[in-house]
C-alpha cells in the first residue's frame, strides 16, 4: 500500500466517523456495501485494508467468519480494541495477500483501494482469494465534495493528498482489463453529503438515486468468472466385431463320436 496510517491518522480516522455528518456518511456507505455483499451466516468475508474495523463491525453479529488485514499496526490495534476476538486480524498489504486461492467467499476493499500504489494488483489478489465475489467501496472522483477534498489537500496536506480517487468508468475499465467481461454491479450513495436525517437516508436508498454517476461513494460488486483454456485432443477408437468367435479352450475341444 502506498499510504500507511500512523497513530495520529488512525485516531483522526475514528474520530471523524464517531458522530455528526461523518457517522451519517458511514451509515449510508455501510448500507450500500452490505446490500452488495448480501451477508449470510457461515460465509467467509475478508476485509482488505480493514483499518480500525469500522467496516467489519456491522457483520460481527451475523454468524459469519470474518478476517481483516491491514498494513498499519496502529489501525490493527484500534480494530482489535473494537472487535476483540470476533475477527481474525492480520498485518499485510493488499497487493500480496498471505492467503490461499478461494479461501474466502467475499473479499471487500472498503476505502483501501485509494491508498494502494498498485490498485490493479490489489484487485487481482482480491479476485484470487475470493470464491464468489469482490466488493469495492471507493471515493468517487467526480463527486463535488471529493473534488473539493482533493483541492483542499493541495494546500493543506492530509491523508487525501496520497489518495487516488476513482470513477465508475475507471473501475469498470480496470475490471475489464484484469478479468475480461465479468458480471459487474454498481451503485452510488452520498448524493446529498451535507444533509443528514432519516428523510435524507430514505431518499439516498432509492435505486433511481443510487444509479447516479455523481454520488460521493461508489459501491461495486464483481463476480470473477473462472476461465479455462481448452485444446483439441485426438481420440483413438478401435473397431471391434460384436459377434467374433469365442477364443480359448472352446476352439480346441473335440467332440468324441
Amino acid at each position: 500500500m502506498a499510504y500507511e496510517f500512523d497513530f495520529n491518522a488512525a485516531q483522526d480516522y475514528d474520530a471523524f466517523f464517531e458522530k455528526g455528518r461523518g457517522r451519517h456518511c458511514l451509515e449510508l456507505e455501510i448500507k450500500l456495501i452490505s446490500s452488495l455483499i448480501r451477508p449470510m451466516p457461515g460465509k467467509r468475508l475478508l476485509d482488505i485494508g480493514c483499518g480500525t474495523g469500522l467496516s467489519l463491525e456491522p457483520f460481527v453479529d451475523l454468524d459469519m467468519s470474518l478476517t481483516g488485514i491491514d498494513p498499519s499496526a496502529y489501525m490493527l490495534d484500534k480494530a482489535a480494541e473494537r472487535l476483540g476476538h470476533r475477527v481474525d486480524l492480520h498485518r499485510g498489504a493488499a497487493e500480496d495477500l498471505p492467503f490461499d486461492d478461494n479461501t474466502f467467499d467475499t473479499a471487500l476493499l472498503f476505502f483501501s483501494l485509494e491508498f494502494s500504489n498498485r490498485p490493479a494488483k490489489a484487485i487481482e489478489e482480491a479476485c484470487r482469494v475470493a470464491r464468489e465475489q469482490v466488493v469495492i467501496g471507493v471515493h468517487n472522483r467526480y463527486a463535488p465534495q471529493n473534488m473539493a477534498r482533493r483541492a483542499k489537500s493541495f494546500f493543506f496536506p492530509d491523508m487525501y493528498s496520497c489518495a487516488r480517487f476513482f470513477s465508475v468508468w475507471e473501475l469498470k475499465t480496470m475490471m475489464t482489463s484484469i478479468l475480461g467481461k465479468v458480471p459487474v454491479k454498481w451503485r452510488t450513495t452520498l448524493q446529498f453529503p451535507f444533509l443528514s436525517g432519516s428523510l435524507v437516508s430514505r431518499v439516498e436508498r432509492f435505486r433511481l438515486i443510487q444509479w447516479s454517476y455523481w454520488g460521493g461513494f461508489i459501491g461495486m460488486r464483481i463476480k470473477p468468472v473462472p476461465k479455462f483454456r481448452t485444446r483439441p485432443m485426438a481420440l483413438k477408437i478401435r473397431n471391434r466385431k460384436i459377434n467374433e468367435p469365442a477364443t480359448g479352450l472352446a476352439l480346441g475341444f473335440k467332440v468324441k463320436e
